[in-house]
């Protein structure tokens, strides 16, 4: 029986003689020097050094540096955020309904001080907030911490709420 950690993550049986090894990845790398010329290919093997590491001695030159313009990747939502984010979005689709709804009650009431041409845009445009605000506190708050995503979500609901069906409703009173 073998100690490596990666006979767990393969579908291999304990039976299984020979095992197919994979050949690590070859690093992208550019030369250490600007007037160095780079190899056309290196191996896996070849030294490389990251940024901030400098090579000195004989064949300094050759070692080149590994490629650190790959993004780091950003850590998933935790499932507090995802759900948070669930039933905010929720809740603002509901809003972008009521708006809907609240509006399309308030039109008759409203032409009698203001055309349609006054009433169209403003209207269209409170049934897009909801949605509005969701895509610009997500796009805002992308490098900030969690908490100020969730305070500018629940401002944005109780700012959008749609007073039209609240007032006045779908039956009317």
């Amino acid at each position: 029986m073998t100690s490596d950690s990666d006979d767990a993550l393969s579908w291999d049986g304990d039976e299984g003689g020979t095992r197919k090894e994979q050949a690590p990845k070859k690093p992208r790398r550019t030369p250490a020097e600007p007037g160095a010329v780079a190899p056309t290919e290196r191996t896996a093997e070849d030294p490389a050094l990251s940024g901030g590491w400098n090579a000195v001695g004989r064949g300094s030159a050759a070692v080149g540096r590994l490629d650190d313009d790959d993004e780091p990747e950003r850590p998933p939502l935790s499932t507090g955020m995802l759900l948070t984010l669930g039933v905010v979005g929720g809740v603002y689709l509901l809003y972008s309904i009521g708006w809907v709804v609240g509006g399309m009650r308030l039109k008759p009431l409203a032409n009698l001080i203001v055309a349609d041409a006054m009433y169209v845009p403003w209207f269209v445009l409170a049934v897009a907030a909801p949605a509005l605000w969701f895509l610009a506190v997500w796009v805002l708050t992308r490098a900030r911490a969690g908490w100020i995503r969730v305070a500018l979500l629940l401002l944005g609901v109780v700012l959008l709420v749609p007073w039209p069906f609240v007032t006045v409703g779908v039956i009317g009173s």
